[in-house]
């Protein structure tokens, strides 16, 4: 099986009759690393929430790691797939930061050593080591939502999502938690990030999937955020790599530069050349 999540023709409608997805088809590999970027209201936070089955098809098809997204495979799903939510105050409510992160182990009933090593290796995860103890609400903001994804992995899923992971955070905070979704990925579990970040997408992504209107419009490599029909159909922007060479044309490239050391080695060359 090459692929963690199969979509097709998933669509879905809001109880007050808004249709959120029009006909998703999608495919995510195992073990990779996948930014779905798209405007508001197109879509993507409605099909996060198929995927962990807190929304069920009302047509369409969805498998994750070849299970069928349905009422029967709840359970199983739920342990598959971990789903990190926007705000970390939906999901953190226990009096204790370890409390918080054993919830999930506890109901579903595993030992009480295996509990323990699970949140200890969690905790150890999302460098969270020596805050056992703490309230969460006593925590920043970006911790917290550190101890949301400790707590989705202390159930050990083979695919994490995460939707928005960096709204709100600090620059600082954002470098760590792509420091620890790297880890994680390492690790061999496949990641699954809705963002409006174009330029965390085009740094981070090993595939990236553009949704507008409950459809997809695009998806492949970042390089595909440098395309101009892409860019003007999604009413996205631009990274800011992207914006700054297709300013200065002259520095001259093979390839769009996805990473900020590998763009000044191309400034460097260009300079050593008007030098020499």
């Amino acid at each position: 099986m090459d692929y963690a999540v199969e979509i097709e023709d998933l669509a879905f409608s809001h109880k007050d009759g808004t249709r959120a997805l029009k006909g998703i088809n999608l495919r995510i590999k195992k073990g990779s690393k996948t930014a779905i970027l798209g405007p508001n209201g197109a879509g993507k936070s409605t099909l996060l929430l198929h995927l962990n089955g807190i929304y069920l098809p009302q047509h369409g098809r969805v498998r994750v790691m070849g299970l069928e997204v349905n009422r029967e495979n709840e359970k199983k799903i739920r342990q598959t797939v971990g789903l990190v939510f926007q705000d970390p105050d939906d999901q953190v409510f226990c009096t204790t930061v370890w409390e918080d992160v054993a919830f999930g182990p506890m109901n579903f009933n595993l030992p009480e050593d295996e509990v323990q090593r699970r949140v200890k290796q969690a905790l150890r995860a999302v460098r969270l080591e020596g805050l056992e103890q703490k309230m969460p609400f006593h925590l920043s903001y970006g911790q917290r939502k550190r101890v949301a994804i400790a707590g989705v992995l202390a159930l050990r899923p083979e695919i994490l999502v995460l939707d928005e992971p960096h709204a709100f955070l600090d620059p600082s905070s954002k470098s760590e938690l792509m420091k620890i979704m790297d880890g994680i990925n390492s690790e061999g579990r496949t990641i699954i990030v809705a963002t409006h970040d174009v330029d965390f997408a085009y740094e981070w992504a090993d595939d990236v999937v553009i949704i507008k209107d409950g459809r997809v419009l695009a998806q492949g490599g970042p390089d595909i955020l440098s395309e101009d029909k892409v860019i003007n159909e999604s009413e996205l922007e631009y990274p800011v790599l992207v914006k700054l060479f297709r300013k200065v044309p002259e520095i001259g490239y093979d390839k769009m530069p996805q990473f900020v050391d590998e763009a000044a080695e191309l400034i460097r060359q260009k300079l050593n050349q008007v030098k020499n």
